[in-house]
């Protein structure tokens, strides 16, 4: 982890071992990405202050490292970041940058607080199972979801494929024990889960033409 961190508020949060896909258009954060692109391909992501203000000390983000870079017209970009480790800020520098920059700290979830076999197993099966309604909402293909064995990469995953609002992610974020991480996240998937079911029968009605079967007329094998 480097001492010296640029930072790029979002009002998402980014996991460790997890992708997140950004378009960059501003002009003081291409100047980050080129500036990144030409080090070591890393920033930090932060959440949003109020009023556009400094991530304060004490604030918890996840590195970004960039793993795709698309170039767009008139200085724009798509790109891919991996969540690399968490960090704390500890103050920002001034740099003359256009973007933010920070001193930051290691951030990392206390020894000892891997939770037990049964409830790392239990979270892998209920998360297998809300990915799978979240698949077929969006009409995506049925995928065999490769999850980590470790319990604290396995938090980070499920927690970054839920859908809860920014706020309660960063808390996942910011926890520093794996085990109440994962009860956290074993909380709020069954209404999680019920809510994707739900929809989802509204969803296969929308296709079966709103009555729950298929149209006349057309063949179902």
């Amino acid at each position: 982890m480097p001492a010296r961190l640029p930072l790029f508020p979002l009002p998402v949060v980014l996991f460790p071992g997890t992708p997140l896909p950004l378009h960059i258009f501003e002009p003081r954060y291409r100047q980050m990405l080129a500036d990144c692109l030409e080090s070591d391909r890393r920033f930090g992501i932060t959440p949003l202050a109020p009023d556009d203000a400094s991530p304060a000390p004490g604030t918890v983000g996840c590195a970004a490292e960039v793993r795709v870079n698309q170039e767009l017209p008139e200085g724009r970009s798509n790109i891919v970041v991996l969540g690399a480790e968490r960090f704390v800020v500890s103050r920002i520098l001034e740099e003359g940058t256009p973007y933010f920059v920070a001193t930051v700290q290691p951030f990392e979830d206390r020894p000892g607080t891997a939770p037990a076999e049964e409830r790392t197993a239990r979270l892998r099966e209920q998360f297998t199972r809300y990915a799978a309604l979240v698949r077929e909402l969006g009409d995506a293909a049925p995928l065999d979801l490769e999850l980590p064995d470790d319990a604290l990469a396995l938090s980070f995953h499920a927690a970054a494929g839920v859908e809860l609002g920014a706020e309660s992610k960063q808390r996942l974020l910011a926890e520093r024990s794996t085990a109440r991480r994962v009860e956290a996240l074993l909380l709020v998937l069954p209404t999680l889960t019920t809510a994707a079911e739900r929809a989802l029968v509204v969803h296969r009605r929308a296709h079966g033409n709103g009555r729950g079967h298929a149209h006349p007329g057309i063949t179902t094998a």
